[in-house]
């Protein structure tokens, strides 16, 4: 079988550590310097449930509630990652600001997404609860994850699991999450 060809891209406010994810899982270090995306794509060929994938990633600049969003976002991208700091209140906001947008621009009900509580290692300063993260996402029907970039901790997760959202939208797996033979 032939790889599938599938692009995410990875959205949030700035610094909540969305190129951290994305290096984390492309080439597994953490960069602890901050640097301003423009936007960068990665690739990984990744393997989920037998099916290779080649995952396009881009990394995109940090939004904020008033960004237009970028129109080059809603055309082939297949699925998203939305990230906020589990130490922000406002990059919280903004993940569901973005999400709206992404909505208006595609005109559907729905989307593959992944949310993603990023800085579990900052939990002394954590500001946004796993259960409101959770129920953000439940409210969605997305997936829900929290993370560390720093130290890889479910980072690979986010991948597998938006790779599944996007099969799934696809009609590729029943909802339980089985595969379904055609």
């Amino acid at each position: 079988m032939p790889p599938k060809n599938r692009k995410v891209a990875v959205m949030g406010y700035r610094s909540v550590g969305k190129s951290s994810l994305c290096i984390q899982f492309v080439d597994g270090q953490f960069v602890d310097s901050y640097d301003p995306t423009i936007e960068n794509t990665f690739t990984k060929k990744v393997k989920v449930r037998g099916q290779e994938y080649g995952l396009e990633l881009v990394d995109t600049a940090g939004q904020d509630e008033y960004s237009i969003f970028p129109a080059q976002y809603s055309m082939d991208v297949h699925g998203y990652v939305l990230v906020y700091s589990i130490t922000s209140e406002k990059s919280f906001e903004v993940a569901q600001v973005i999400y709206e947008k992404i909505l208006d621009m595609m005109g559907k009900v729905t989307v593959p997404v992944v949310l993603v509580g990023n800085k579990t290692d900052l939990h002394v300063e954590r500001v946004v609860s796993t259960e409101n993260g959770r129920r953000l996402a439940d409210s969605w029907k997305a997936v829900f994850l929290e993370t560390s970039a720093k130290q890889h901790e479910s980072v690979s997760d986010i991948f597998t699991r938006v790779i599944l959202e996007i099969e799934k939208a696809d009609g590729n797996l029943s909802p339980e999450g089985k595969c379904r033979v055609s």
